[in-house]
């Protein structure tokens, strides 16, 4: 398995663990050459989002990917962690309706956690 798929594979959980809403992992390694996976996933407060980004972070660091980039984190609206192979954006939902990542990546191919190995 390829290093961003096993890293795609740790987010995923770790933003499952925190109770992440609607976590989609989208495969854009065909249609951009920043990342090759997007993990999208809401939280119901300000708190939830933070905790979230806060295990992602802490799990993928665990496994020897640490963090190049974090965004947002300050307001816990809307996070965006830059691993290099993969990016995770953790939402509140106003913001994740708002800006509806989902749609402007639709080029890229929805994968299922299966398919990563869950």
């Amino acid at each position: 398995m390829d290093q961003s798929k096993k890293m795609a594979r740790i987010a995923y959980r770790a933003l499952e663990e925190k109770k992440g809403g609607d976590v989609k992992l989208i495969d854009i390694s065909t249609v951009s050459i920043m990342a090759d996976y997007f993990l999208i996933a809401d939280g119901a407060n300000e708190n939830q989002v933070r905790a979230m980004a806060d295990n992602v972070e802490e799990e993928l660091a665990r496994a020897g990917h640490p963090l190049k980039q974090r965004e947002g984190y300050g307001t816990g609206k809307w996070i965006l962690l830059d691993f290099g192979d993969i990016i995770v954006h953790v939402f509140d939902k106003e913001n994740r309706l708002f800006y509806d990542l989902e749609r402007i990546w639709r080029d890229g191919k929805a994968i299922t956690p299966e398919e990563i190995g869950e």
